[in-house]
């Protein structure tokens, strides 16, 4: 089967013939439908984050039809579309039996500790990593799981902050940040929506799906913040770059007793000391979602409440995508079609 590979830091991705995965009793083979190309994969290609392997198929947002199931599998079968839950947990640590394999402290991670999605076929060990998607387009569902999933659970955490006339503001209109917008919507309908991106193009984006302000990040972020909450700050912000600068932005724009959800993982530190941040202000980060969070999200777009900003391409152009979107040229999400 094609698949592309990842050699090393500096080396183009290469699409190459691979054994088809044997199937264990436990396990399922998915003959992928959709791949999403996230803004994490960049992480593992710069060498921010190791693989375990070298080399590696990429591709952590998955979805596709069953073609093989292992013998002991009983809750999915061979026809059935279904999206691939990415957090693969240990299944014995506390988190995992409490239904929170993302907080798993010894995951499996496809796509960095196993070969991923960005490939014609993908091998999921359990079963209990699919969810049916019941009629819902393949394509559409892949970047539900990490690209909806993860601002899903972010905004569930800002919602005790979001009663009728409160203020979210998101940071970073891209993958994440324009499903936010519309899961924030769906969620907390009766809260005003800010969105603060450097894209003049996703800002008008994000305009269309419904956010009430949009700030270029060029500016003074905090000060026009406050200008569009009458002085008061952003009740709950949710950070989807997390670089220097937008925390910093953060810390200016959150209001008193306010919430900081930080979900970008770009290595920056956010300002703090008790007078740094406004009184009683809460900070958490958030990764991810569980299994039971997909579902929900798989929910909601098939309700139509959420629809991702989708760009089909074929494996053959991962390496121009891949380009594409270390220039922040890419709205929305690449979704791979083998």
């Amino acid at each position: 089967m094609k698949a592309t590979r990842f050699h090393g830091v500096g080396k183009p991705l290469t699409i190459e013939d691979v054994p088809e995965p044997e199937v264990g009793p436990t396990g399922v083979l998915v003959r992928i439908s959709g791949a999403g190309v996230c803004h994490s994969d960049l992480h593992v290609i710069d060498g921010e984050v190791g693989t375990r392997q070298k080399p590696i198929t990429l591709g952590h947002e998955n979805a596709g039809i069953v073609e093989v199931v292992g013998s002991d599998v009983t809750d999915v079968a061979v026809g059935d579309g279904v999206a691939v839950f990415g957090a693969w947990g240990c299944g014995n640590c506390r988190f995992c039996e409490q239904g929170e394999e993302n907080l798993c402290q010894n995951p499996i991670y496809p796509g960095i500790m196993v070969d991923g999605g960005w490939a014609e076929k993908l091998y999921v060990p359990h079963s209990r990593n699919l969810v049916k998607l019941n009629g819902l387009d393949p394509v559409v569902a892949a970047p539900l799981t990490d690209a909806a999933l993860t601002p899903y659970r972010a905004v569930k955490k800002t919602l005790p902050k979001l009663a009728p006339g409160r203020t979210l503001a998101i940071i970073g209109v891209g993958g994440l940040g324009h499903m936010a917008l519309q899961i924030a919507k769906a969620l907390a309908p009766s809260a005003r929506l800010i969105a603060i991106d450097l894209s003049d193009e996703k800002l008008a984006m994000a305009k269309e799906l419904g956010a009430d302000v949009v700030i270029n990040a060029n500016g003074d972020v905090g000060a026009e913040v406050k200008a569009a909450t009458d002085g008061a700050g952003a009740d709950a912000i949710i950070d989807f770059v997390g670089a220097d600068a937008t925390l910093k932005s953060a810390a200016a724009s959150i209001a008193v007793a306010g919430k900081i959800v930080v979900v970008g993982i770009a290595g920056g530190t956010l300002p703090f000391t008790f007078w740094d941040i406004p009184l009683e202000v809460e900070v958490t980060t958030s990764i991810w979602g569980n299994r039971q969070e997909l579902k929900e999200v798989l929910e909601l777009a098939r309700l139509g409440h959420i629809t991702p900003h989708i760009e089909r391409q074929p494996l053959e152009a991962i390496n121009d995508v891949v380009a594409r979107l270390h220039a922040g040229e890419i709205k929305g999400r690449v979704v791979l079609t083998p």
